[in-house]
């Protein structure tokens, strides 16, 4: 049986006040439920299928608790000078200093995207008015096994767009090792973008 993240529950002090926030990130409102203390507003960021609910903290949901709710784009500088240009207090990119994943401790962190560019090692943080954490990770290709192998999907134009653009330059590089223009070029790119995706070995 499938199980489908659906919904985050995201406790605020002032939902009007998080509403307007989460608006001005360009979140798509989906529903305004209840009014006062027990209104309830749901918000799904672009591209993505889980909702979050926006309603008044109450113990053990005090308002601001939530914290490193994760959001994937796929270029961490412009989904930064996106946010930026929102009027979002957003954190500088950051990478782990020691070359893993840690986004956790501030202290491990060094400023700048991962230098390698590696998928899940560069990330963003900013949070609400009350304080709740959000942090962008930037993931290009998949951790092998983390991707249905059955399917393959992209949630906005603007992914596939990207990986279309990555497969642009990875084909470049293919036809100087081959010594020729390719003329099965969008067999080439369709099976990089899938294997990219899922996480499998990429097409020489």
């Amino acid at each position: 049986m499938d199980m489908k993240l659906e919904v985050v529950v995201i406790p605020v002090s002032d939902v009007e006040r998080a509403a307007q926030f989460y608006r001005k990130l360009g979140w798509r409102q989906d529903a305004d439920i209840g009014q006062g203390d027990s209104r309830l507003l749901q918000f799904t960021p672009p591209g993505s299928q889980c909702s979050v609910f926006v309603r008044k903290g109450s113990p053990p949901g005090v308002a601001g608790s939530s914290q490193f709710a994760h959001l994937v784009v796929s270029d961490i500088v412009a989904a930064r000078e996106e946010l930026v240009s929102k009027g979002i207090d957003a954190s500088e990119v950051f990478h782990d200093a020691a070359g893993g994943y840690n986004r956790f401790d501030k202290n491990a962190r060094a400023s700048g995207p991962d230098p390698q560019r590696r998928s899940y090692a560069s990330f963003v943080i900013f949070n609400d008015p009350d304080g709740n954490g959000w942090l962008l990770q930037e993931i290009t290709t998949r951790f092998a096994g983390r991707v249905d192998a059955s399917t393959t999907s992209f949630t906005s134009a603007g992914d596939l767009a990207a990986a279309m653009r990555r497969a642009s330059v990875a084909h470049g590089e293919h036809e100087k090792r081959i010594g020729k223009a390719d003329p099965g070029w969008p067999d080439w790119y369709a099976a990089y973008m899938v294997a990219e995706q899922k996480g499998k070995g990429l097409p020489e």
